[in-house]
This record gives structure tokens, C-alpha cells and sequence, in this order.
């Protein structure tokens, strides 16, 4: 009896905590036969270690051995998941055999499988079994794949509509040439995710690969269907490196930021597209630069003086050797940060006198400019043309600025003798 109840508790550990097996092929748990052959000698629980779907009834029993001593059914009785179940549901069919009914059965707590035990009147363990009550699996989909820096090929997928299958299942990746070769198996799986898997190497360009998933469980099987790709339409890269931000002189408003193209991809035929994002070192809302195109140096126009900012720039390599197939977004590069000027402007409570009443405003014409500065930041981040333009305004404003500032201080604060100095109008 000692040796069969650390056999029985070797099976229990097995179906309440035995680990859960990587996806991928030939990693499976163990079988219901393997199972079984822990099954003592002392009784026997029929069926064994059952696959049911959810919903189902099942009537089982525990039948004690005739050569065993005392040997009856009287006073067992039965847990599941270590919490034992009403008598209500048990019933003696004979002296040495209970039965038991459980109906509408949910899905197993664990993928490796619920343990329902049989127990002697005193509580010792007579016999065990594991019941798997789940879903067949359901078809794969929205396959996804990239290559880096034409490499490797690294896919997802999605494994069904509603994903819990309550069993474990198995999910293989499979690929292979479109119009000859045979199918191979990928190997590396969990590579971005649980249901992912890298292939590292061996890869052919310029043909297209036939891609699917295929779903395994004990009650069932389910396939995707067919992704067909080239490996130069879903190429991705590294990050932009070295992406540097710095000022702009002296204007408050502006950030100029730099980058060099990927350089995995330098001896390839290729186009690139830049994206920038860039954000206040106190909040978490980047704002998104999308029309830089192919340049590797881009000026950012708008930006409030005085702060910092932290900036990245991503990269698309698009028609690589001729394809016409969008490309895939890198990651974003690591964070940089710089801050603009402070704004020699004086604001309130700065110290500088208001001017005398019936000056002659120049508000209009300030307006104006205001605009044509909106249209340009809105309309022309990235544009040489038109940062010349604002450039030539700007500094004509911030010297317009400080001369009509220092006229004002002149003009309209005391001298020491009390008198007041005349001052004449502005003249843009």
C-alpha cells in the first residue's frame, strides 16, 4: 500500500501542478497512457484520465480490488481539485464499486488536466484520474510577419476567435517555398509573444513563402490559412542611431534634429521614410511629425521657449530592390533630449514700462506675421525653402523687438531728474 500511495501522490502532483510544456513540436504533456501507469493497485477509476467537451456529463467509478483486504466501497468517497464533492452525487452500485455523476462539466482549471481522486473511508488515496474538459482549437488567424534587415522572418498570430481552449494546444508554424520545396517547421517560437516564432536563417529572396499556422489539442486540430510573402515586402530595420538634437541659434521656438539612415541596409537598393515624435519632459503626449520623407535632418518649428523636449525618429525602408509593398515601421530610437532657448521676451511683471497712451500700435502688422509664422509651422516643418524665409523673419522680428524695447525704456521710464524722454513712433 505505501509504495502504490507515492505512486498516486507522484500522479496527483502531476495533474494539479505539473508544468506547462512550450508550444511548439514534439513538446507535449504527458499522455493519457503515460499517466496511467501510475495508477495504483488498490483500486481503479473508470475511464481513465477522459477528453470531454464542455457541457458534457460523466459517470465514473472507483472499483476496490476483490484481493484486497476488507476490500468494499463502503464509506469512499470523491474529490476533485482537492475539495470533495457532495455525497449526493455518489452511489454504490455493489460492494466494491461507487459510481459517480457530475454533469455540465466546465472547463479544466489547468491545461494539464483536473484531478479527480478516489478516497478510503480513514481518507488514504485508493485511485486517480485526470479529466481534460475543454474546446477543440480554433482556426488561427491575422498572421503577421517581418524581416530584419532581411535576415530573418519573425510571425504572429492570433489563435482563434475566442483563444481559451481550457486543454493545451499545440501550435506549430509551418513554411515553405510557394511553387516547390517542402514544408518546413519553425523551431524558436515565443520569440515576441506567446503566440509567435522566429525563423533565423535559410531564407531565399526574391521567391514567395506559403505561411501557416496549425492548432492541436486532444480534441481536435485547426489550420490557418495561407499567408503568401516575399521577404523584401516586410522588411523592417534598427532604429535610426545617432539621431542628435540641438538650437537653432538663438530662436526659442525651434529644435534641429539629425540622423543617419540604417546602416544594415547600406549596401541594399532601397528608399527610406522618416517619422519624428517629440514631446514636453513632463507629459506623455508625443506629437507626430510625418511628412519628413527621405531627409536625415529635419527642424521642428512651434515649440514653446524654455523647455525641454524630448525627441525619436523611426524608419521605413520602402522598395528595396523594387518592391512596391509599403514597408514596415522600425522601433523608435532612444529617447534624446534638449531644451529650447528662454524667450528674451519680457512677460508680465518683467520690468519693462507700458507704453505712453496714443502710441502708435503696430498690433495689425504683428498679426500678419503671426499668420504667415502659423502657416509655415503647420504647412512646412521640414522644408529648406520655407525655414529660409521664417529664419530671415524671425531674426528681423527678435531685432525689431529688442529696438522697440529699448526705445520704450528710454521713452517712458523717469530719469533721475523727473522728466520724461520723448520717444518717436515705431516704424516696421
Amino acid at each position: 500500500m505505501g509504495h502504490s500511495h507515492k505512486q498516486l501522490l507522484c500522479r496527483t502532483a502531476m495533474c494539479l501542478g505539473g508544468p506547462r510544456m512550450a508550444e511548439g513540436p514534439g513538446q507535449r504533456h504527458p499522455s493519457p497512457d503515460r499517466c496511467s501507469s501510475l495508477t495504483p493497485d488498490t483500486a481503479v477509476i473508470s475511464p481513465q484520465d477522459p477528453t470531454l467537451l464542455i457541457g458534457s456529463s460523466l459517470q465514473a467509478t472507483c472499483s476496490v480490488r476483490g484481493d484486497t483486504p476488507g476490500a468494499t466501497a463502503e464509506g469512499l468517497y470523491w474529490t476533485l481539485n482537492g475539495r470533495r464533492l457532495p455525497p449526493e452525487l455518489s452511489r454504490m452500485l455493489n460492494a466494491s464499486t461507487m459510481a459517480l455523476a457530475l454533469a455540465n462539466l466546465n472547463g479544466s482549471r489547468q491545461q494539464s488536466g483536473d484531478n479527480l481522486v478516489c478516497h478510503a473511508r480513514d481518507g488514504s488515496i485508493l485511485a486517480g484520474s485526470c479529466l481534460y474538459v475543454g474546446l477543440p482549437p480554433e482556426k488561427p488567424f491575422n498572421i503577421s510577419c517581418w524581416s530584419k534587415n532581411m535576415k530573418d522572418l519573425t510571425c504572429r498570430w492570433t489563435p482563434g476567435a475566442h483563444g481559451e481552449t481550457f486543454l493545451h494546444t499545440n501550435y506549430s508554424l509551418k513554411y515553405k517555398l510557394r511553387w516547390y520545396g517542402q514544408d518546413n517547421t519553425c523551431e524558436e517560437y515565443h520569440a515576441v509573444g506567446p503566440h509567435s516564432c522566429h525563423i533565423p536563417k535559410d531564407l531565399a529572396l526574391f521567391t514567395p513563402y506559403e505561411i501557416w499556422v496549425e492548432a492541436t489539442n486532444r480534441l481536435g486540430s485547426a489550420r490557418s490559412d495561407v499567408l503568401t510573402l516575399d521577404i523584401l515586402d516586410v522588411v523592417t530595420t534598427d532604429p535610426p542611431p545617432d539621431v542628435h538634437v540641438s538650437r537653432v541659434g538663438g530662436l526659442e521656438d525651434q529644435l534641429s534634429v539629425r540622423w543617419v539612415s540604417p546602416p544594415a541596409l547600406k549596401d541594399f537598393l532601397f528608399q527610406a521614410k522618416y517619422q519624428i515624435r517629440y514631446r514636453v519632459e513632463d507629459s506623455v503626449d508625443w506629437k507626430v511629425v510625418d511628412d519628413v520623407s527621405n531627409q536625415t535632418s529635419c527642424r521642428l518649428a512651434g515649440l514653446k521657449p524654455g523647455t525641454v523636449y524630448f525627441v525619436q525618429v523611426r524608419c521605413n525602408p520602402f522598395g528595396i530592390y523594387g518592391s512596391k509593398k509599403a514597408g514596415i515601421w522600425s522601433e523608435w530610437s532612444h529617447p534624446t533630449a534638449a531644451s529650447t532657448p528662454r524667450s528674451e521676451r519680457p512677460g508680465p511683471g518683467g520690468g519693462a514700462c507700458e507704453p505712453r497712451g496714443g502710441e502708435p500700435s503696430s498690433g495689425p502688422v504683428r498679426r500678419e506675421l503671426k499668420q504667415f509664422l502659423g502657416w509655415l509651422k503647420k504647412h512646412a516643418y521640414c522644408s529648406n525653402l520655407s525655414f529660409r524665409l521664417y529664419d530671415q523673419w524671425r531674426a528681423w522680428m527678435q531685432k525689431s523687438h529688442k529696438t522697440r524695447n529699448q526705445h520704450r525704456t528710454r521713452g517712458s521710464c523717469p530719469r533721475a531728474d523727473g522728466a520724461r524722454r520723448e520717444v518717436l513712433p515705431d516704424k516696421l
